[in-house]
């Protein structure tokens, strides 16, 4: 449908319009001082720790590595141990055989005592302490094989340890071919982590801190600031290793929350989307870490590095333009009465978002659904932003018992949305069987996980508010949202305006809502067509808080900033500056 024909259907949506204030950036002139600038990351841990943990710099991004551990405000405290090799890894001090086609071909050290390159943990210690590391590090240069071993809680906590063999009696043995008169076999603790040269046998350290994790700083030689490399990612700051339970490591990376935004941005949009954009990303990932310190904390760390948190990579994807949006909102977050927001977000949400209390846990003031007319400009960019569910009524109920706690309806007779939000998102869904019977969900997760959806926004059948149009935008690409209202905005760009009520658009480009109206109540009354319950929605999400293809809609179409972004998704919150 062509705008010249839509004129009608929008000039009857005109009703009881409010005219709004256009976005304004409001920023704080408060700062907030948080608890902790650096954020640790789990990278390996739980039931995905690892037996061994290899590093190595980057190369002209650091050279060796400083041992020592990190105090309770998160400082890097070096116990004077070091070493020059680039390529290190941290292991359980057990016998440990090198594996060098594991972990997806990098190598990694696992239990065992069979291979080509053993590492045992019966060691032969000497019989005196050294207060330093330079101390012990001049002793064990005087014995072929020896190492030094940091013991924590002692005045002289260096100790030198000569060889590695796999059986205690291998160990006593060496004892005494040496003629070391006084000297003990060494097979550390449940806590302690062994360093050997990547891929040898060659140990270069050890760590017993009790309690207290190894820490591990990259030194970095000239102004570039170190990268390290793990797993195949690059990342900034330093690790901290520790045998939860005396068995696996679980690694930790301690990294300055700018570094750790600058490894969160280019994972969550794309490097290439404009900076305004970028930078509401960055505002919203340095908030949900600084809200979420501690998050893990039973676990040993904050954040994790995947979506149940938000994705962290660290340098790899990052380019110039991420870097930049980073840079120039240094030090900004946005709060609601001074303190941290949870700044949700997610891919699409369809046309509009939602009341975090409809799909999460209670109200929060700032966390609204707001009708979303921005996403529209987009759509033609997003794949699978429209989507279809088809079930016949047997499908749908096997589905549905197999996977809703307490659905126990016989064969599904009709199914219809009986609650919108205010938004227009549906809230409850009504299943009555072929004896009568009725069953309403009672939470957004029945919904999601018993009709396979991506978002609350959608319609049942020919149950919908409205028969739908197709336009066209400014591209000349078709808008076929399952939101059937549109309006135009100042730029002259048609808009999606949501289901579920009547809108209009505002000279400012800003959806109002003009006045209720019910669900049709003709159609096939819930009943499957042609044998199948169809369902037909958009977006992709949980809806709550900023639309990440919004934020670019709102920068790249309608040339909005940042701050007009964040505003826009969270309501009535003030953009604040940390103070360090």
């Amino acid at each position: 449908m062509t705008l010249r024909k839509l004129w009608p259907r929008i000039t009857a949506l005109l009703i009881a319009i409010s005219i709004l204030a256009p976005l304004t950036a409001q920023q704080s002139s408060a700062a907030f001082s948080p608890q902790f600038t650096t954020i640790r990351v789990g990278l390996a841990f739980g039931s995905n720790a690892i037996p061994s943990a290899n590093l190595a710099n980057v190369s002209g991004h650091g050279s060796g590595f400083n041992f020592g551990h990190f105090d309770t405000n998160r400082n890097f405290v070096p116990i004077g141990a070091w070493t020059n090799e680039t390529r290190i890894t941290m292991l359980m001090d057990r016998n440990m055989v090198w594996h060098p086609s594991a972990d997806e071909g990098r190598g990694q050290y696992r239990e065992g005592t069979s291979g080509t390159v053993v590492v045992g943990c019966f060691h032969v210690q000497l019989n005196a302490g050294y207060s330093t590391f330079e101390e012990a590090r001049a002793e064990a240069a005087r014995h072929q094989g020896a190492f030094v071993r940091y013991q924590a809680d002692s005045a002289a906590p260096f100790l030198v340890l000569i060889g590695q063999h796999t059986t205690r009696a291998a160990a006593e043995t060496a004892i005494r071919t040496l003629g070391l008169n006084g000297a003990t076999v060494n097979a550390g603790t449940s806590n302690t982590i062994t360093v050997v040269r990547t891929g040898t046998n060659t140990i270069l350290f050890e760590f017993d801190g009790g309690s207290t994790p190894l820490g591990v700083m990259p030194r970095q030689i000239g102004d570039e600031q170190p990268e390290t490399w793990f797993r195949g990612h690059r990342y900034h700051g330093g690790f901290s290793y520790a045998r939860r339970g005396g068995a696996l490591l679980t690694v930790v990376n301690m990294v300055d929350i700018e570094d750790y935004v600058k490894g969160v941005v280019p994972y969550e949009m794309g490097n290439w989307w404009p900076l305004e954009a970028l930078k509401a990303q960055a505002l919203c990932a340095r908030t949900y870490a600084l809200y979420g310190i501690n998050r893990h904390s039973s676990l040993g760390f904050d954040l994790c590095p995947d979506v149940h948190c938000q994705v962290y990579r660290g340098r790899n994807a990052a380019n110039d333009r991420t870097d930049q949006a980073v840079a120039e909102t240094a030090g900004l977050f946005v709060t609601f009465n001074g303190q941290p927001a949870q700044t949700f977000y997610a891919s699409s949400n369809g046309g509009a978002s939602e009341n975090v209390e409809n799909i999460w846990f209670d109200a929060l003031p700032y966390l609204r659904g707001v009708i979303d007319p921005f996403e529209a400009s987009a759509v033609h960019r997003i794949r699978d932003y429209h989507w279809t569910r088809t079930y016949t009524p047997a499908q749908l109920t096997q589905r549905m018992r197999e996977r809703v706690t307490g659905f126990n309806l016989s064969t599904i007779a009709t199914v219809r949305v009986t609650e919108y939000s205010p938004t227009g998102n549906v809230l409850r869904v009504t299943f009555t069987d072929v004896n009568g019977r009725q069953w309403t969900n009672s939470t957004r997760t029945q919904l999601m996980v018993g009709l396979n959806l991506r978002t609350l926004r959608f319609d049942i059948g020919d149950q919908r508010w409205d028969s739908g149009s197709i336009i066209e935008n400014d591209d000349g690409q078709p808008i076929a949202p399952s939101s059937h209202h549109f309006g135009v905005g100042e730029d002259g760009v048609p808009a999606a305006l949501p289901g579920g009520a009547l809108f209009a658009m505002t000279g400012t480009g800003t959806a109002v809502a003009a006045a209720s109206e019910p669900p049709s109540s003709g159609g096939s009354g819930g009943r499957p067509i042609n044998g199948v319950f169809t369902i037909r929605g958009t977006g992709n999400g949980h809806q709550v808080g900023m639309s990440q293809w919004g934020a670019f809609a709102m920068a790249h179409y309608h040339n909005l900033t940042f701050e007009d972004i964040i505003l826009f998704y969270f309501t009535g919150v003030e953009i604040t500056s940390i103070t360090r």
